[in-house]
């Protein structure tokens, strides 16, 4: 093609006609720059549609985790709440000082050392903050949605902490005093239903209390978020199909 063009400037110039050839330069020069503005449009055009890509699949991915999350917590909650059960009835045991039930009280008692523990296996919001990635997603409200998500991760991660060091400090003490796990006979019977045992169940029963409240809180944010991320997802396959 340049040399098509090339050719015609050659016989304007041979024809003498100058005025001709300016115009036709000048109209080329035009032509010339408008194909570099479109190569130029066409190459943001599909910058963006990579971005936007990008972005999409970020909140796939953030998505696909607190789903996970979400499934993690609601198995910490039923577990917890098998646990509560049993402790609500050794506590009952303890209380009215049925010896009958010296056996069901052991049992429970040795499940004082098991506690839910929930962590997650990946952090995908704090990899994107640390990679400087967070900046691909533009919904302000789901970037400040995930940073108090974040927070209350923080906090379930204290108070299972917490829940350890209370089944180390006071658990495992009182278990191996009074109970001879191998074949889980009694070996201090008063020291198992004594107040202080009982106080034992007690604070460990209002521990699990607030996880599972933590716990519930984190589902209802899971939940909003993953509102958020629908309608988000929703726009993105929109605008990426009709583009």
């Amino acid at each position: 093609m340049f040399k098509f063009f090339r050719n015609i400037r050659k016989k304007l110039l041979a024809e003498g006609k100058t005025a001709n050839y300016l115009k036709y330069a000048i109209g080329e020069i035009v032509l010339v720059v408008i194909g570099i503005l479109i190569a130029l449009q066409i190459n943001n055009w599909n910058e963006k549609n990579i971005e936007k890509s990008n972005e999409l699949n970020y909140y796939k991915n953030i998505k696909r985790q607190l789903n996970e999350d979400k499934n993690a917590i609601i198995a910490s909650i039923n577990y917890n709440n098998r646990l509560l059960k049993q402790f609500k009835h050794a506590i009952n045991i303890i209380e009215h000082n049925d010896r009958n039930l010296v056996d069901s009280l052991v049992k429970i008692s040795v499940n004082l050392l098991e506690f839910s523990d929930f962590h997650r296996q990946s952090n995908i919001y704090e990899t994107m903050v640390n990679s400087g990635e967070i900046k691909l997603l533009k919904n302000q409200q789901i970037i400040e949605a995930l940073q108090q998500l974040e927070e209350k991760y923080i906090f379930i991660n204290k108070l299972e902490d917490t829940h350890s060091q209370a089944v180390i400090k006071f658990v495992v003490p009182e278990i191996m005093s009074s109970i001879k796990v191998t074949n889980m006979n009694v070996e201090i019977i008063e020291k198992l239903y004594s107040f202080e045992f009982q106080n034992l169940f007690a604070l460990l029963t209002n521990l699990m209390i607030e996880k599972n409240e933590v716990y519930e809180n984190v589902i209802n944010r899971i939940n909003s978020i993953d509102s958020l991320l629908n309608e988000e997802i929703g726009m993105k396959n929109l605008k990426l199909d009709t583009n």
